[in-house]
């Protein structure tokens, strides 16, 4: 008889029986029977959750589209105002945990503008939501057992605080998990309330930056002007290069400063080599461990160095790309060529792009990572 899977056995079936049994792991985990009774009193599962979860939100704005709307004047201008009111505090999470300034108030723009939208979802019901459900337990269980002990320290009051679908709390959306493990008192009150308390949202954001691997005084990306013969298809990750080797084949900071030529380097074509390229340093890789959308970390990668001094990315003149529908028959073509390009979503993800590359340079065009119709209409 096969064992059945711990996290198979933990979901599913009575809430009643399901949220006993996470009360006596709280409790074995050392919260205090009275925390743990009042963290699970009156959970229920939310159907809205459930409805997310499934529909796993899409992303399909190009680089252009989504950056121009995130990094807005607007939002420029409510950062440097933040980043000059909470000075001290930010001096502090640059002198403690090595992040810069920028950097934490890009994210702090792009979660939850400042704090302005945080979500409607009771954290406790999310949690509980989804750790019940059979889909992802291993995920969304330790995080419910974390939210106790928020409980237990008199940091969330679970009838009332609210977030993300899928139970990320405070002004830099983070789970309850990682606020145990990094959370950081910034005001003294004696609690670390990262809904309310800017400063502590600020140093909690930090110091979970610095564990994502974040290097004190290396920049994350840099804009560059690429030439025209650039060996594409080296471009993108894990070309094993120095950023002094892509100065040495004609890629130019448009900043001007070499000084990281000997940090590794990847140049990143959001939208093919006809649109905006950066230089991406070992640093943007903790934007890739916060979010996995190469969109969405480009853009907050971008919103940082704005903030950080850096000019306008120059938009450049981006081919054609394409529609849902035909990036969807792009996808279904590639995957039957063999390559491993996820879900058929029509979503140009790193599986898709790195199919699109291998195939661009099979056909003898720019390997840019950029589909366009004219390699639909080759393959």
């Amino acid at each position: 008889m096969v064992a059945t899977p711990l996290a198979a056995q933990q979901c599913g079936g009575d809430l009643g029986a399901f949220l006993e049994g996470v009360k006596q792991e709280a409790i074995a985990n050392g919260a205090s029977p009275e925390a743990a009774e009042k963290a699970l009193r009156g959970a229920q599962i939310d159907q809205k959750v459930l409805s997310r979860d499934r529909a796993q939100g899409v992303f399909k704005q190009t680089f252009l589209e989504f950056s121009q709307r995130t990094v807005s004047q607007a939002r420029l201008d409510i950062g440097r105002q933040k980043m000059k009111q909470y000075a001290d505090v930010f001096a502090r999470a640059e002198n403690e945990y090595g992040v810069a300034p920028g950097v934490i108030t890009a994210f702090w723009a792009m979660e939850t503008d400042f704090g302005a939208v945080q979500g409607d979802f009771n954290t406790r019901n999310a949690l509980v939501t989804l750790a019940h459900d059979c889909r992802r337990p291993e995920l969304f269980r330790p995080q419910l057992l974390a939210l106790v002990m928020m409980v237990q320290h008199g940091d969330l009051d679970p009838s009332s605080n609210t977030g993300a679908w899928a139970g990320e709390i405070g002004q830099v959306q983070m789970l309850p998990k990682d606020i145990i493990e990094f959370g950081v008192d910034g005001d003294g009150d004696g609690h670390v309330n990262v809904k309310q308390s800017s400063p502590d949202a600020i140093l909690t954001a930090a110091k979970f930056i610095q564990h994502l691997g974040y290097t004190k005084g290396e920049p994350w990306i840099q804009e560059v002007t690429v030439p025209d013969n650039l060996p594409w298809e080296k471009t993108g990750f894990d070309a094993g290069m120095k950023a002094r080797d892509w100065f040495a084949l004609g890629v130019t900071p448009r900043d001007g400063n070499t000084a990281f030529s000997h940090l590794e380097g990847e140049i990143l074509l959001p939208q093919g080599r006809k649109g905006p390229a950066f230089l991406a340093y070992p640093n943007f890789n903790i934007y890739l461990e916060w979010n996995q959308s190469f969109i969405y970390t480009t853009s907050a990668a971008y919103f940082a160095t704005r903030l950080s001094g850096a000019e306008p990315y120059r938009k450049g003149n981006p081919e054609q790309g394409l529609d849902d529908g035909q990036m969807k028959t792009l996808q279904t073509k590639l995957q039957a060529m063999g390559h491993d390009v996820g879900k058929i979503d029509g979503i140009l993800g790193g599986g898709t792009r790195v199919a699109v590359q291998k195939e661009q340079q099979r056909l003898g065009m720019p390997a840019d990572g950029w589909p366009t119709p004219a390699l639909l209409n080759a393959l």
